[in-house]
């Protein structure tokens, strides 16, 4: 079972309840499934249900849901995953996160280039947090 000195560093980084959540996911799936992979991508799709990936943290989303057309499909569907970006939210708020991540040119990215570029930004922050 995860203790918070076991959680992912994005985790660790996060508010309570999104760290409350993975742990309470990840316990109930080590039961159904056993310790593993498998534990962890359901513990971590639980977290993206509520909660979305801002640079190398978790915040709390507005509305509850899928994050992406993946998580939307289930696990045998082809689709991609946006890697804890809310490709569902608008592109308001898309906007908004991209300006917290300071990411140039974000005025004129269509909402699936908002989507690319706040992954990428958010992997940089999560590696260099990684390195402290």
């Amino acid at each position: 079972m995860p203790t918070r000195e076991k959680l992912p560093g994005t985790l660790k980084r996060s508010p309570k309840k999104a760290q409350d959540t993975y742990v309470k996911a990840h316990d109930s799936a080590v039961k159904e499934y056993g310790e593993g992979e498998r534990a962890h991508r359901t513990a971590l799709s639980a977290v993206k249900h509520s909660f979305e990936k801002v640079g190398d943290h978790w915040e709390k989303k507005s509305k509850k849901g899928p994050s992406d057309a993946k998580a939307a499909g289930g696990r045998g569907t082809p689709k991609k995953t946006a890697g804890g970006v809310d490709a569902n939210a608008s592109k308001d708020h898309l906007l908004s996160v991209a300006k917290k991540l300071d990411i140039s040119g974000r005025t004129k990215m269509k909402k699936s280039e908002l989507v690319s570029a706040i992954q990428k930004a958010n992997g940089k922050a999560t590696r260099k947090a990684t390195k402290k």
